[in-house]
């Protein structure tokens, strides 16, 4: 088996009872990694983590939190931390995707987008920084999309954030890379999800995803289990020499590197 090195270590999910989130949270925890997952409806956050842990037999933790409070993310941090002893890992799941022309969007919407999708992550890496250097290191994933690289027509506000999540990105691998803190981002492409699934409003999802798919090289619409082996990957000791980059996954459908 390829060890990645994960078991033991601790871990937070943003978003992490539904879609991209909640399967990298059964990934780690499949790996041994202890997870605490966080989101903003407490029932299904423990119904998801009790789903998690039997399917996996690992340890997930729910723990509500909106990443758009402040409060609540020093709440889930301290939580995690006082569960586990110490974090290894943050990933930053949590956003919506939200794609409008500019003047369908007031200042109200562009505040909302920027809270949960850039503060969010600064605040989980501002508060994760301390506790990965008592711990010797840590690593980060901060989940963007293609479109933070290459924009396209009516994608805002989300090409607006993720854009500056790819700069949050660089910027702090370049600043934590002293203390054994790698920073890495994951854009997203077309993959299977709770939001695809909630877009299709009845309709077939297979011939959805299917539609979906013919615009993509690789010929398919990726699974969330892709997007999840990947950040696996980027948070193990196997990516020790990875820092600062974004990795597309998206089956070469992202006009840039």
């Amino acid at each position: 088996m390829f060890d990645l090195g994960l078991k033991g270590k601790a871990a937070i999910v943003t978003g992490g009872s539904d879609g991209l989130g909640r399967a990298t949270a059964r990934r780690l925890a499949a790996e041994g990694t202890r997870v605490a997952i966080c989101g903003r409806r407490e029932d299904h956050l423990r119904e998801a983590a009790a789903a998690l842990s039997q399917e996996t037999g690992g340890e997930v933790l729910p723990i509500r939190a909106d990443v758009a409070s402040g409060a609540d993310c020093e709440a889930l941090v301290a939580a995690a931390v006082a569960a586990f002893g110490g974090l290894d890992i943050v990933v930053n799941d949590a956003g919506t995707s939200a794609a409008f022309g500019l003047e369908c969007l007031d200042d109200v919407a562009w505040a909302a987008d920027f809270e949960l999708k850039v503060m969010g992550a600064v605040r989980l890496c501002r508060l994760a920084a301390p506790h990965f250097r008592a711990r010797g290191g840590g690593a980060i994933v901060n989940a963007s999309i293609g479109g933070g690289k290459a924009p396209p027509a009516r994608q805002l506000p989300t090409s607006v954030m993720r854009a500056a999540g790819l700069n949050l990105t660089k910027s702090l691998a370049q600043e934590l890379a002293a203390d054994n803190i790698r920073v890495n981002a994951v854009c997203i492409g077309l993959i299977k999800s709770a939001q695809c699934e909630r877009r299709a409003s009845g309709a077939e999802l297979d011939a959805v995803y299917a539609e979906m798919g013919k615009k993509v090289p690789l010929g398919r619409v990726g699974e969330a289990e892709d997007y999840a082996d990947l950040v696996a990957f980027l948070v193990s000791s196997r990516a020790r020499y990875i820092t600062g980059t974004a990795v597309n996954i998206d089956g070469g459908l992202c006009a840039v590197l």
